[in-house]
């Protein structure tokens, strides 16, 4: 029996269409302007008002992204890692002396970025200088503290801790599996890696306890935390896991809470930078904006023709950027 949303209010009257012509595989603010990236070769900017431009970034694929709010940061196949500037101009950071693909990028303080290329992990400090890091097997996804120049590195029987500016040797944290994601707490606190299981792993660093999320239905692809840092929101099943981070123990030893049960699987979370509001987007197209202490929903975009693979808030909240699988593109003005 499918889920009725015929009577929730809408604000889809309010989405900004933006013609895409190819897969989108992230989204990104710069300030008010949506940067969406594409499979292949570029991205498109789309200002809050004017046309969208088109901005040629490599010669093949485009296989990671990042964003400090100040410029985006891709990894393609070609082994290059660029910067693209609010202005659409690009800078080469850096070209892997092996070309081998760019597979993940994160960006950290005070203009810090870090790529990764097979079980090599480089960082680049603002003024120049790299380290590099080899971890035991190909790096699953790369995470920047939220204070300090820290480095998790995500890969097969879990994650490195690192600081590239100290001498010390990396810290190993552990469990079995292949580790795809990661992304700190906001507060430092937690690190959290989703798996090539249905299960999400997590540490908490003061004392390295581990915390096991698991009951999914299929790969956890999307996790964000919200503006306070009490809930973890989390694709892979047909609605939002929430999972509780208030306390000092985080979710371990309680249940998550579920928001937006769908009849297609959640396939992309992103969480309102102010307010207690989750923006997700299922396999059928369909977007939708949920409100974590009630489960109040609003429709940002109604089903369409292929899954939702990228969803982000400018940082007002006042702007959500959505793309699909099949080029489908728009942005939602909540002002």
């Amino acid at each position: 029996m499918g889920v009725d949303r015929k009577n929730i209010p809408s604000v889809v009257e309010r989405v900004r269409p933006v013609p895409l012509d190819a897969p989108v595989v992230a989204v990104h603010f710069l300030k008010e302007t949506a940067v969406f990236v594409l499979g292949e070769e570029a991205l498109v900017m789309a200002a809050r008002d004017g046309e969208a431009q088109r901005v040629a970034a490599y010669g093949g694929a485009i296989l990671s992204s990042a964003s400090d709010g100040a410029r985006v940061i891709t990894g393609g196949d070609d082994g290059k890692i660029v910067s693209t500037g609010a202005d659409g101009k690009n800078e080469t950071l850096a070209t892997d002396a092996k070309r081998r693909w760019i597979d993940h990028v994160a960006v950290g303080p005070s203009g810090a970025v870090a790529w990764s290329a097979g079980k090599q992990a480089v960082v680049r400090a603002s003024k120049g200088g790299e380290k590099t890091l080899e971890v035991v097997s190909t790096v699953g996804a790369l995470a920047f503290a939220p204070k300090g120049m820290r480095l998790a590195v995500a890969h097969y029987n879990g994650a490195t801790l690192w600081f590239p500016n100290a001498k010390a040797d990396p810290d190993t944290l552990e469990w079995k599996g292949s580790h795809l994601g990661a992304k700190f707490s906001p507060d430092g606190r937690f690190l959290v890696t989703s798996m090539q299981e249905p299960m999400l792993h997590g540490w908490r660093l003061d004392d390295r306890k581990d915390m096991r999320m698991s009951g999914y239905a299929s790969r956890v692809r999307s996790i964000d935390w919200t503006a306070d840092g009490k809930w973890l929101a989390t694709a892979g099943s047909n609605q939002i896991v929430l999972w509780p981070f208030g306390g000092k123990d985080g979710p371990m030893g309680k249940q998550p809470q579920l928001r937006a049960p769908a009849d297609k699987q959640a396939e992309v979370v992103a969480c309102h930078p102010k307010q207690g509001v989750v923006a997700v987007g299922f396999a059928d197209g369909l977007v939708l904006l949920v409100r974590t202490d009630d489960g109040a929903e609003i429709l940002g975009k109604k089903p369409g023709d292929a899954p939702v693979t990228a969803l982000a808030w400018s940082a007002s909240g006042k702007l959500l950027a959505f793309g699909t699988e099949s080029g489908e593109a728009g942005i939602l003005n909540l002002a």
